[in-house]
């Protein structure tokens, strides 16, 4: 390469115009801007969120200019520091496990992508919709192609890592960084990026909050990156680099040769249940099944599912009441066991004593998986699910692509369900205009003068743009 990968990520961050998206990049941009604000508002009411605002109001003034409001925190009447409100927002997206992802990076990118963006434009004061289109498509390119580039099932925690040089990238382009300022910025994400795969394996709460901490990272990073400080320049390929260092095996140039092509916030997947993408195939075909033949959890002996080993791995976990909702929204047989219950899979099924329902474990301890032996170590698909009745019947359901996927979208009506349903788990109760005048505004986000209102709307407020 003539040029570090920096250079080239910095470039097409930068260089890119609104106009140089395709309509469908368009058009998909603002579907996941208005699920992740759905999302983010829902997760503001998760236990623990007061706790956890407690701390990130101490981090520092709310804007380094007095005259400068601060950013706010979606689903309050809270405004923050930008890095703060950053950190909580991207929290209270990843927290519930309801925020859409790109299957083949396994990176959840909006997560880091549009909070950091939002905090940036309050920052920067008067940034348009479809500047912030724009950031968000070019910060997910980035996030979104760190994990293509990966050819090793991963250590750690991809959508923390790779997501916060992504969100660095939005922020930097908003905040108005030049190419060699997003370089440095680069770099000093770099130094900052954290999160292993352990809080997953132990079904820990402090899995959302990495995501969190990588998102608040972004944001100083911009600022540190204003510095005189000599910066780092192989930031990603280098020996000690993030992708040697985090990923091991990788492949860059097809990635590098994709940007400005193909754009992969038309390639994200929904999230249609409360629960790790690597349970939805599990979910779909029990669903599928019960819908089509009408047998009653009551009658089901056993449930078997074949699927990749990165779904082994992320939701093989057995059941067990006692780990609380982080653990059960990453455990495919206590999803399964909620869905055949009860016909579906809410927000309020991780809430509770919803969580501790013993008639759910009981049969959540039927469930089994099996490893397919699918060579692709990111594969979450196909999946193959088999309900065995206690006469003796079998029903099979297969699939090779999730409910969701882009190839596969939901439809608009399922998509505006979704988000009014997170707005019900808001922590303050919100405006009854409030879900209507976000969907209004986020379907015409292009025109937007000032993406604060959007903000500012979403934190509860009722701003007039």
């Amino acid at each position: 390469m003539s040029e570090t990968v920096a250079a080239r990520f910095a470039e097409h961050a930068l260089d890119t115009c609104f106009t140089d998206l395709p309509a469908a990049a368009v058009e998909r941009a603002k579907v996941f801007v208005l699920d992740s604000l759905g999302v983010g508002i829902a997760g503001s009411s998760v236990e623990g969120a007061e706790a956890l605002l407690g701390v990130a109001a101490g981090w520092g003034a709310a804007s380094p200019a007095a005259a400068a409001p601060g950013a706010p925190v979606w689903g309050r009447a809270t405004r923050l520091s930008a890095p703060a409100a950053a950190f909580m927002n991207a929290w209270q997206m990843h927290n519930q496990e309801y925020d859409g992802l790109h299957e083949g990076a396994v990176v959840h990118a909006m997560a880091s992508v549009l909070p950091a963006a939002l905090a940036a434009a309050g920052l920067a004061g008067d940034v348009s919709g479809a500047e912030l289109i724009t950031a968000v498509a070019v910060g997910v390119d980035i996030a979104a192609g760190l994990g293509l580039a990966a050819k090793a099932g991963f250590r750690f925690f991809r959508p923390a890592t790779a997501g916060g040089f992504g969100a660095t990238a939005a922020a930097a382009r908003l905040l108005g960084l030049d190419r060699a300022a997003l370089q440095r910025a680069f770099a000093w994400q770099l130094a900052q990026a954290s999160g292993t795969m352990q809080a997953h394996v132990e079904g820990s709460p402090i899995l959302p909050v990495q995501v969190a901490f990588n998102t608040r990272a972004a944001l100083q990073s911009c600022l540190l990156a204003t510095l005189p400080f000599t910066a780092a320049e192989a930031v990603f390929e280098g020996d000690y680099g993030y992708l040697p260092l985090f990923e091991g095996d990788f492949a860059l140039e097809p990635v590098l040769q994709s940007l400005g092509r193909i754009w992969r916030i038309a390639e994200l997947s929904h999230k249609p249940f409360p629960a790790g993408r690597a349970t939805h195939g599990g979910i779909e075909g029990v669903s599928t099944l019960q819908q089509r033949h009408g047998f009653a959890a009551s009658e089901v002996a056993y449930v078997e599912i074949a699927a990749p080993p990165l779904i082994m791995r992320l939701v093989g976990r057995p059941p067990r009441a006692e780990r609380g909702p982080s653990y059960a929204r990453l455990c495919m047989a206590y999803a399964i066991a909620k869905v055949l219950l009860k016909g579906k899979l809410d927000l309020g099924d991780f809430r509770g004593c919803a969580l501790a329902d013993p008639a759910t474990h009981a049969l959540a301890r039927r469930v089994t998986l099996e490893n397919d032996g699918n060579p692709d170590p990111n594969a979450l698909a196909p999946q193959r699910v088999v309900v065995r009745l206690q006469d003796g019947t079998v029903h099979a359901w297969s699939c090779e692509t999730m409910l969701a996927h882009p190839t596969r979208p939901l439809t608009r009506e399922q998509h505006l369900a979704k988000f009014r349903r997170c707005l019900d788990f808001a922590a303050l109760p919100l405006a009854l205009n409030t879900p209507t005048r976000l969907i209004e505004m986020t379907d015409r986000l292009e025109s937007v003068k000032d993406v604060r209102a959007l903000a500012a709307l979403a934190a509860g407020s009722s701003p007039s743009g």
